[in-house]
């Protein structure tokens, strides 16, 4: 009665929340269709933010530095196990079955042959990694994304990523961990260490955006889309996807990135064609999540 309970409240604050912002999006609209609520998001990127650069990231510097990289690797391999779950029932709703296959393989190979996950046993044997969630799922049965949204503490979103998160989450197997102190251990780690091995394409944003904001924002909806569409999205009508870069003599004058040369492939491609390649859009979205990573997911 209490899970029901929780999940009655949580799913009526989800849909509060979207209601809000719906009716925000009428009175904040700046004409980018895109992104109505283009104040307010900036306002929620700025705070998301200061939460990283005060507590999230100098955690994740400790962790790199006290942890070596074998560790790291197993930690990383453990939590993207567990995500293979969620890939494998979201390719099938998608009615992608020998993905679906592949994914629950990888699981049971990981699990049992790769020690619960911490050895990426599945790859070796050729079973491809994928990367599908339930917002994705949602985009292939035809739902459009909606206006761009940054979630509190949560990060870039859209509004169908924004309520598929909720199906995310209630499908995560950390979550039906028990007790709820085991549970919070595990959600923190796994934050902890996805945000540590972002932590060298932070620069990205500062030494390549005219506005992080945009840069972030336009990354964010062309690797989704991408992604949606398998890397062959259909083409776009009357839209600006063009990701502003800043000009060489704007970029800082120090660290290893001031120069083109010396630039992360993805984004001197970017600066010379314009076009970013669904390759260049992955590198892209490394940046955007190590600019703005989710803080905390909500527990029961």
């Amino acid at each position: 009665m209490q899970m029901t309970d929780s999940f009655n409240r949580l799913r009526a604050l989800l849909v509060c929340g979207v209601a809000a912002l719906t009716l925000l999006s009428g009175c904040a609209n700046t004409g980018n269709a895109r992104d109505p609520l283009e104040p307010v998001n900036r306002a929620i990127y700025h705070f998301n933010d200061g939460v990283d650069k005060a507590v999230l990231k100098p955690v994740a510097e400790a962790y790199r530095e006290v942890l070596p990289q074998f560790v790291r690797t197993g930690v990383s391999n453990f939590f993207s196990n567990i995500n293979d779950v969620l890939i494998a029932l979201n390719n099938m709703l998608q009615g992608k079955l020998p993905d679906a296959v592949s994914d629950a393989g990888r699981v049971v190979i990981n699990t049992t042959a790769g020690l619960l996950g911490v050895l990426d046993v599945a790859t070796e044997f050729g079973l491809q990694k994928h990367d599908e969630d339930f917002g994705q799922t949602l985009g292939r049965w035809g739902f459009g994304d909606g206006p761009y949204l940054v979630l509190p503490l949560f990060g870039p979103s859209n509004m169908r990523d924004a309520l598929a998160r909720f199906v995310d989450y209630r499908l995560d197997p950390i979550t039906y961990v028990d007790p709820s102190r085991d549970r919070n251990l595990l959600l923190i780690a796994r934050l902890i260490n996805r945000r540590s091995e972002l932590l060298d394409t932070s620069r990205i944003l500062e030494t390549a955006a005219l506005d992080p904001y945009e840069f972030l924002r336009d990354a964010y909806l062309q690797r989704r889309r991408n992604l949606v569409y398998d890397g062959s999205p259909p083409p776009e009508k009357d839209d600006d996807n063009e990701i502003r870069m800043k000009p060489r003599s704007q970029r800082p004058d120090a660290g290893p990135y001031h120069r083109s040369a010396d630039a992360p492939v993805a984004v001197n491609s970017i600066l010379v064609s314009g076009d970013p390649t669904p390759a260049q859009l992955e590198a892209l979205e490394k940046a955007t999540r190590a600019a703005q990573p989710p803080v905390l997911h909500a527990t029961r």
